[in-house]
């Protein structure tokens, strides 16, 4: 299967930022936890010749597209590309990549939370209604850890699947929905996109079916993050990311909806007022695309970029408190 062009969402801003510290003529690694098609990997490999990227992906269109990429941009040795979930990669980066802790660390680690274009455009993935396809919207579709949306829509109970809507959709309709899913499964099972996307459309008010945002965005959005659990493992991981960066590396968060910012936003906060690790956040707000991108890739348009720096010491909020004790 032909993996399609997908456009790396706020590159230049995630690059410089993770970058800014580098100051050394050795060789300096950054993470790319979330591969895709490799845009945000190659741009760490193209600024530098020093820097080396250790780069993770599950699903199996973007790790063929991407080992061939290597090798016919001959970086073999600068790069590596694991097939794994990213909540994995702490306890598998210390077992196969040593060099990088006898660097010290990481000095930057990546995760683009959004969905590739490759996923949308390719209709056998099941990701869109704007296709005929199977419902399947697993990342890794070799897998059987997860459910597809086939089986969620065909086999969750009713109640489960207005809280799904609601929750990781916040789809006002979701009970009306849920509900006309059960009825209609009792005909016959919902196996395709086209399929489910008919049901929720007729499940809107009439005077609602034709707005800016088609009826079938959220019901979808709540299926796959359902389908690969999302949420659940974006929460898992941040926390065991801050220990693999060096003194000065810097974590950086790519999400596209607010359920994800809120997450990373929480985690980033709780983690600066930690006394485990020193982090500072350097995002009080998240920094997001400019028009100029949003013009070129309206699918970034829901970006936020939100980036904390592991650090010596935390510096004082109040920059006059003084210490007194001294005095």
């Amino acid at each position: 299967m032909t993996y399609t062009k997908h456009y790396s969402v706020l590159k230049k801003e995630c690059i410089s930022h993770l970058t800014e510290n580098v100051l050394t003529d050795e060789s300096v690694y950054f993470a790319d936890l979330t591969f895709g098609g490799g845009g945000h990997s190659f741009e760490f490999l193209y600024q530098n010749p020093l820097f080396q990227v250790r780069s993770t992906d599950q699903d199996p269109d973007a790790l063929k597209n991407g080992q061939a990429r290597i090798q016919s941009e001959k970086m073999e040795k600068r790069i590596k590309l694991f097939n794994t979930n990213f909540v994995r990669f702490p306890e598998m980066v210390k077992n196969l990549c040593p060099e990088v802790f006898e660097n010290g660390g990481f000095q930057g680690i990546l995760l683009d939370l959004g969905v590739s274009s490759h996923h949308f455009d390719e209709a056998g993935r099941g990701f869109s209604f704007r296709f005929e396809g199977p419902l399947d919207m697993r990342m890794n579709y070799t897998s059987d850890d997860f459910h597809t949306a086939e089986e969620i829509v065909n086999e969750y109970k009713e109640e489960k699947l207005v809280k799904i809507f609601t929750e990781y959709g916040e789809e006002k309709y979701a009970k009306k929905i849920a509900a006309k899913i059960v009825e209609e499964r009792k005909v016959k099972r919902i196996k395709t996109t086209k399929e489910l996307e008919n049901i929720i459309f007729h499940c809107y008010p009439k005077d609602q079916r034709y707005g800016k945002t088609n009826p079938s965005t959220r019901v979808f959005q709540a299926l796959r993050l359902e389908v690969n659990r999302e949420l659940e493992v974006l929460s898992d991981t941040i926390t065991q990311l801050i220990p693999l960066l060096k003194m000065g590396g810097r974590l950086a968060i790519i999400s596209f909806h607010s359920l994800e910012d809120r997450i990373v936003k929480n985690l980033f906060k709780t983690a600066s007022e930690s006394h485990d690790i020193p982090v500072q956040i350097l995002t009080k707000k998240p920094i997001v695309p400019t028009e100029e991108e949003i013009f070129n890739n309206s699918r970034s348009r829901s970006a936020k970029l939100r980036i904390l720096e592991r650090v010596e010491i935390k510096k004082d909020k109040n920059k006059y408190k003084r210490d007194f004790k001294q005095e």
